[in-house]
């Protein structure tokens, strides 16, 4: 497959949009959630999006598909919630690397057709890490500020175990995703490094993508944009972006920050605007891609696609507006001379 660097220096790339949106659209029931293999399973099992790969892995695919119809270059596994630590409100933390497994080879199976049927250009399966339900930068006691509900070797542990099912199964790349505690983020790309170090593998590309969660352009635990950048550089990402917490409108000034500071490719996937009263999304596609069009024009990207709210709509309009735009261009990094 053609090396995805050689295409972003080519063109901007789309990454595909919401997978809990769409898998809402089918009004799945608990009994949908359980399947024939979790029927007597003792905690709800409704809301775990991710079991989904081991019991309706034909919708996950069809999510796949659509989004690949409609453009999209990345396909992101469905393991948002794939590592124990996450998996534990469940009761499931034994089924974390299969789901891991299962979820990137149905990305890589849609990915694989998609790619035999259409030779246009390559697409790519990303492996999902998100950020845990756990952090290690704060404290889940507000009387008790030293104390942590996760270390930093579970969290190695858990991400650890993850990158084995998703670099097994086949995805091509690794998305760390939705960061709001860099720490957690530092955990994910540690356990990349030694995952590849431990099996000697060839390293897959990593992809960094955190949250601004409001207007004070910080991260939930404090971090500016910049301080956020300067700390996961050490990983010598792919890319390095912005998703999910903010709409567009919203996202701009960020990402042309991001896009001037960044020695590598910059991403960008924003909700489909804010949420309304009832938890939901009203942004159409035309003005999600429009938004993300004039980022293109003034050259602020490399990968652009959407999150939370989005669907394959909204993904077709995006890819059909910045197609007639240039990447990106990195920027020359000067390097210190020493005597």
């Amino acid at each position: 497959m053609t090396d995805i660097r050689s295409e972003l220096n080519r063109r901007i790339l789309i990454i595909d949009g919401a997978m809990g949106t769409m898998i809402q659209r089918h009004k799945l029931t608990e009994a949908d959630y359980r399947g024939k293999r979790f029927a007597d399973w003792p905690s709800d099992l409704k809301g775990n999006n991710d079991l989904l790969c081991l019991t309706q892995p034909e919708i996950i695919e069809g999510i796949h598909r659509e989004y690949l119809e409609a453009g999209a270059d990345i396909i992101e596994t469905n393991t948002f919630n794939s590592q124990r630590v996450s998996l534990a409100d469940y009761q499931m933390e034994s089924l974390a690397y299969e789901i891991n497994f299962e979820a990137a080879r149905i990305a890589r199976r849609a990915v694989d057709d998609y790619n035999a049927k259409d030779h246009s250009k390559p697409r790519y399966v990303a492996g999902s890490l998100g950020p845990m339900n756990k952090t290690l930068s704060l404290s889940p006691d507000v009387n008790n500020p030293g104390f942590r509900g996760l270390s930093w070797d579970e969290a190695v542990a858990a991400y650890y175990e993850q990158v084995k099912g998703l670099v097994e199964g086949g995805s091509d790349l690794l998305l760390v995703e939705t960061i709001f505690d860099t720490l957690n983020a530092k955990a994910a790309i540690y356990a990349i490094k030694k995952y590849f170090q431990d099996t000697k593998k060839k390293e897959l590309p990593i992809m960094i993508s955190g949250t601004i969660t409001d207007a004070s352009g910080r991260t939930l635990s404090g971090q500016t944009l910049e301080a956020f950048y300067i700390s996961v550089m050490h990983a010598r990402p792919l890319s390095i972006g912005l998703n999910c917490a903010l709409g567009a409108a919203d996202m701009r000034s960020h990402i042309e920050e991001l896009s001037q500071k960044a020695a590598c490719y910059t991403s960008a996937y924003p909700n489909a605007g804010l949420p309304n009263t009832m938890g939901e999304y009203d942004e159409q596609p035309e003005e999600t891609a429009h938004f993300i069009e004039e980022w293109a024009k003034e050259g602020f990207v490399n990968i652009v696609g959407g999150c939370c709210g989005t669907t394959p709509d909204h993904i077709r309009h995006i890819a059909e507006h910045v197609k007639k735009f240039p990447p990106r261009q990195l920027p020359v990094v000067e390097t210190a001379i020493t005597a």
